[in-house]
């Protein structure tokens, strides 16, 4: 990720909680003791509760879910085993992680997408936008190529031809509304709507913050042709643990799908 000192503060800060799940690492390594899945708390940990509470003693599925509110815990806690698989992110992000760290996470399989959007409690469509915005986007490579293309794609900014998933504003070729923008971390963007004109907001951090994307968003990612699913990820080597297939084979179920359409009306779509 591009904020050096975010990130390294982020892992510091995750540690005493990666820390606290160590006690658990070796159930975690065992394909004998329950499957503890790290998870953002919205969507991904309220879908696994789900399963949880549902279906997964009728499959013999020991589950338990860890919530984690940043985008790198759950990641460093697969690698290390603190936890035995996670749920919160997507490919284009995993490739960047694992590329930048060293680690060796693999998707098992794709659940949902969130629709990546644009809000503002300034004005009611991207097109009042005033000529000297600010727009905040998210500050991690991924994300923040993400948004830039949404901008892009709905007309507000143009990027150069073949930019791709580590564009930035120094990407942007034309920006006929002179749009300024504040990079910050992905969980702040919601935060920021009292003090920017608009921000991009990825769909699990708009939920949590009572945003609805299918109504509030000035602009919606399409959810055609998406590389942004979100999926179910162990560490290489885990991808044939009998629980994690028991858990991949729930995620994907008709009943997922029908908690996923009744709970989250169309701010959360299923991706099976």
């Amino acid at each position: 990720m591009r904020n050096t000192a975010k990130i390294t503060t982020a892992v510091l800060a995750a540690g005493a909680l990666t820390l606290g799940l160590s006690a658990c690492g070796a159930d975690s390594a065992s394909t004998d003791g329950p499957l503890i899945v790290a998870a953002s708390p919205v969507p991904h940990a309220e879908i696994l509760n789900y399963v949880k509470d549902n279906l997964a003693e009728k499959e013999g599925l020991d589950l338990q879910v860890k919530e984690f509110t940043d985008y790198v815990t759950p990641n460093t806690a697969t690698q290390d085993g603190s936890v035995g698989a996670n749920y919160f992110q997507n490919k284009p992000y995993l490739d960047d992680f694992n590329k930048k760290n060293g680690t060796d996470i693999v998707p098992v399989v794709t659940v949902h997408l969130e629709p990546l959007g644009l809000y503002s409690h300034k004005v009611k469509k991207a097109d009042d936008l005033k000529s000297g915005a600010t727009v905040a986007i998210p500050n991690d490579t991924v994300n923040e190529a993400r948004a830039l293309k949404l901008l892009a794609a709905n007309g507000l900014i143009t990027l150069k031809a073949g930019v791709g998933n580590e564009a930035t504003p120094s990407d942007i070729t034309k920006n006929p509304k002179n749009l300024t923008f504040k990079e910050l971390e992905a969980a702040q963007t919601p935060r920021s709507l009292d003090d920017v004109d608009a921000a991009v907001v990825n769909g699990n951090y708009a939920i949590e913050s009572d945003l609805k994307p299918s109504e509030d968003a000035l602009i919606l990612e399409s959810p055609k042709n998406n590389p942004y699913g979100n999926f179910l990820a162990v560490k290489k080597g885990s991808e044939d643990d009998p629980r994690v297939k028991k858990l991949a084979k729930l995620l994907t179920s008709p009943e997922v799908k029908k908690f996923i359409q009744d709970k989250y009306a169309g701010s959360v779509l299923a991706s099976f």
